[in-house]
């Protein structure tokens, strides 16, 4: 492939303008807004000035009404409720897990749904999103990956989910408080629901600028994980252009399993990939890669398998954290013993890096890492399917 080639997938995705409607606000960077605003009327001289002021309503205080945005003139409120929207996905359905753990299920523009999941524990809340409507990847081991890829998100409908969790959990400040006067519930956000992020680079790199504008949502690019399998080509742009923390599904420790259980592995192979790793924390200023690691019983989670991966990731400042698989209906995978786990961890601890093994939350609402699907878009497999395009049958 040459260098110049686009690798974000050529896939639609609907315009910011609502169908036959008015053009909504929500996900347009601080150059689109001005632009979009002096485009609508708003004199030139003034644009930098509302776009502050609107951009402090919207994300800072989370108005979506444009009458209360008090310090703009009755007039040119009247203005922008004519020509515009502050919009966010509609949430469906919320459940909500005996562990705390909140899955919502949220419409975006043209039916489609897509699932979020906030998990709150005792020194932060961290909110899982969704890039795509289902996904590419396929994956065998991923509920998610056995549903068909519909497109991606906007910028709008991805940190519009951020918004929307910051409605349900009551977090935005009372008139007359300040952004900070009440605790931060959603405190982290991590790019690991539905869809490969890094093939929806632009929309996600907008959204996450966004919510790490410091006069709106204002979260630290270290407290936003991106989660991607593997596109290679777009792992520089992300710490050029996002700088958040990187987590890669990474799963197997050969070409050979990673091919079954991760398919992009046969574009970008193990090689490719972590070469590409080595540079990541110090051009982000980045901290340590994470590397996600799905422990599948007899298939990835041998004493063998742990000392290769201590061999692959030297040189990267790493901690390896394993998820104990979330199983599902169909899944031709089962959970790695406890004892075979907790092995695993020992031999990759005793390396001089940090292995926690992930608690599953949220399984008994389907929300735990690996289950998210959303029910109207399923792609129905059986698991003969499933264990075919696995490479699991003989």
């Amino acid at each position: 492939m040459s260098a110049s080639a686009p690798i974000t997938q050529d896939l639609v995705t609907i315009p910011r303008k609502l169908p036959d409607g008015p053009t909504n606000l929500v996900g347009l960077t601080r150059d689109q807004l001005r632009e979009t605003l002096i485009a609508a009327g708003t004199p030139e001289k003034q644009a930098k000035m509302r776009v502050g002021q609107i951009w402090q309503w919207i994300y800072q205080k989370g108005e979506r009404d444009f009458a209360k945005m008090t310090n703009l003139s009755k007039d040119y409120r009247a203005q922008l409720a004519e020509q515009f929207v502050i919009a966010v996905p509609e949430v469906v359905s919320r459940e909500v897990s005996a562990d705390g753990t909140r899955k919502y299920l949220v419409r975006i523009a043209g039916g489609h749904e897509v699932e979020v999941v906030y998990i709150p524990e005792t020194d932060r809340g961290t909110l899982c999103i969704s890039s795509q409507v289902g996904c590419t990847l396929t994956c065998s081991f991923c509920h998610t990956g056995t549903q068909k890829l519909v497109r991606n998100l906007t910028a709008g409908e991805i940190v519009g989910q951020v918004m929307m969790a910051r409605d349900d959990l009551d977090e935005w400040p009372e008139p007359g408080e300040g952004s900070d006067a009440r605790p931060r519930l959603l405190s982290n956000i991590v790019l690991m629901g539905m869809g490969e992020p890094l093939y929806n680079f632009e929309n996600v790199r907008d959204a996450m600028k966004i919510a790490m504008d410091p006069e709106g949502i204002s979260l630290s690019r270290r407290r936003i994980t991106l989660s991607t399998s593997g596109v290679v080509p777009e792992i520089a742009r992300t710490a050029e252009e996002i700088g958040c923390q990187l987590a890669i599904s990474f799963h197997a420790t050969t070409d050979e399993t990673r091919d079954k259980l991760v398919p992009i592995n046969k574009r970008w192979p193990l090689k490719d990939l972590l070469e590409a790793l080595k540079s990541y924390p110090k051009v982000s200023n980045s901290e340590r890669i994470t590397f996600e690691y799905v422990m599948l019983k007899g298939v990835n989670d041998s004493d063998d398998d742990a000392r290769r991966l201590i061999k692959l990731i030297k040189g990267i400042p790493a901690k390896i954290n394993l998820i104990p698989f979330n199983e599902w209906p169909g899944a031709p995978y089962e959970r790695s013993d406890w004892e075979r786990i907790e092995r695993f961890a020992d031999i990759v601890y005793k390396a001089g890096y940090a292995s926690p093994i992930r608690t599953p939350r949220g399984e008994d609402i389907m929300a735990a890492c690996g289950q998210l699907k959303s029910a109207t878009e399923r792609a129905r497999k059986s698991r003969a399917q499933i264990e075919a395009e696995a490479g699991m049958t003989k």
